[in-house]
């Protein structure tokens, strides 16, 4: 994406005519730049046998879901119903990495009795597993590796003192627990945070786990994770694919190399395939003067894209409906009964009532983490594909809302 470009189209179909076809506020989604990003990926990797694993949590619409599938990758689930998911979207249960933390043994069940691998992220949980299961289930071991990385702090998973993994220094634990219940360990796993840029970073998390794959003779795959930065405004750095293909595929074949045999290379990008490829769009319903500041009010706002609020996350916001007008600067805010705000201090050509925003880099996280908080109900979702726009989420209805509520008689 260009980030000092504000398309008024998707592949060839306008963000006007979506506008007024679907309503808003509305969740759109260029199916090519997903597919594209996948491509990316795949070229960047191609000297070693890579298994792309798309992070479910940053976007989990069936839809999507196929559309990732017939791009040829995989999935990473974090929890059952995204294994769920997954298999409703047609993959076969030996493309699904289930990666759960904290949840009751009886999931991690469920899981493997669909066929998923298991990703272990705790000793007790190994534990349990062997005795269940001993050597007749092939699972993986998640690894927390101690390297502070990535974006916002909540974001950052592997340092040492994150809930995600076991810790490295526990190796030895680790590795007398895999004897001691004679546990299948198919592959070692490593995600230090999201919005990562530097390939080092990356390379480091991959020297921890062929450091501690030695210990493991059987190994099947190495998962190096994901987490790849991308640009939210012009002059934002992204991470460079092609210099971490390069680096860290050389460092696995040399790997490998010293390992004996060659091992399959997995990767868990989320927000890389989705984010660019999803923009929101709402509608101006108010344009409020202050003595210090200019408010637009929105038809949405945290409940449908909390980033900004949690995360104090920068999202690009234009004026589809005005793009030559002349420029204020604006305070974009939600209609949720709280401090809402989507955008601060933002200058873009002069906002009217009725006007329609967009907002981008929204595939991520946007519709994924939207709730029904103020009992508002959630958008549709469309998706742009072969120059058409599908609906692939109807809009919630009063009807949406209240349908699992029991009303008792007083």
């Amino acid at each position: 994406m260009n980030l000092n470009q504000h398309p008024s189209e998707i592949q060839g179909v306008s963000l006007e005519s979506i506008a007024r076809e679907f309503g808003l506020p509305l969740y759109v989604y260029d199916g090519e730049k997903i597919v594209s990003q996948i491509r990316s990926i795949q070229e960047a990797f191609s000297d070693v046998p890579l298994k792309i694993k798309y992070a479910t949590k940053a976007l989990s619409n069936i839809s999507i879901l196929k559309l990732i599938r017939n791009a040829g990758a995989g999935i990473d689930a974090v929890s059952i119903e995204e294994v769920k998911l997954g298999i409703m979207a047609g993959f076969d249960p030996v493309e699904i990495m289930y990666t759960p933390s904290g949840v009751s043994f009886s999931e991690i069940e469920e899981a493997v009795k669909l066929g998923v691998m298991v990703n272990l992220d705790s000793i007790p949980l190994m534990k349990q597993f062997g005795k269940q299961y001993g050597n007749q289930v092939p699972a993986c071991i998640r690894i927390n590796p101690h390297i502070l990385a990535g974006g916002n702090a909540k974001i950052s998973v592997g340092h040492k003192h994150s809930k995600f993994g076991i810790s490295i220094e526990q190796l030895p634990e680790i590795i007398a627990t895999v004897a001691a219940y004679d546990l299948n360990i198919a592959g070692l796993h490593v995600h230090t945070g999201s919005d990562i840029l530097d390939a080092e970073i990356f390379l480091r998390g991959a020297n921890v786990l062929f450091e501690a794959a030695k210990n493991f003779p059987d190994l099947r795959f190495i998962d190096c994770g994901g987490g790849f930065k991308v640009a939210y405004k012009a002059g934002d750095p992204a991470t460079d694919i092609r210099e971490v293909g390069d680096k860290v595929s050389k460092a696995f074949q040399d790997f490998c190399k010293e390992y004996g045999r060659s091992l399959e290379l997995w990767l868990e990008p989320g927000k890389f395939l989705v984010s660019e490829a999803g923009y929101f769009l709402v509608e101006a319903n108010v344009v409020k003067e202050t003595p210090t500041i200019t408010f637009v009010g929105v038809d949405s706002g945290l409940n449908h894209l909390i980033r900004p609020m949690l995360y104090d996350a920068y999202h690009d916001v234009y004026n589809l409906s005005n793009p030559k007008g002349g420029n204020q600067s604006y305070h974009v805010v939600g209609y949720i009964c709280e401090t809402d705000t989507l955008a601060a201090d933002r200058v873009l050509p002069e906002v009217r009532q009725g006007d329609i925003l967009v907002i981008k880099n929204a595939g991520a996280y946007g519709f994924s983490m939207a709730s029904n908080y103020n009992s508002r109900l959630r958008p549709a979702e469309v998706l742009v594909w072969n120059g058409k726009a599908h609906l692939i989420r109807k809009r919630e209805s009063f009807e949406d809302l209240v349908k699992n509520q029991v009303q008792l008689e007083f």
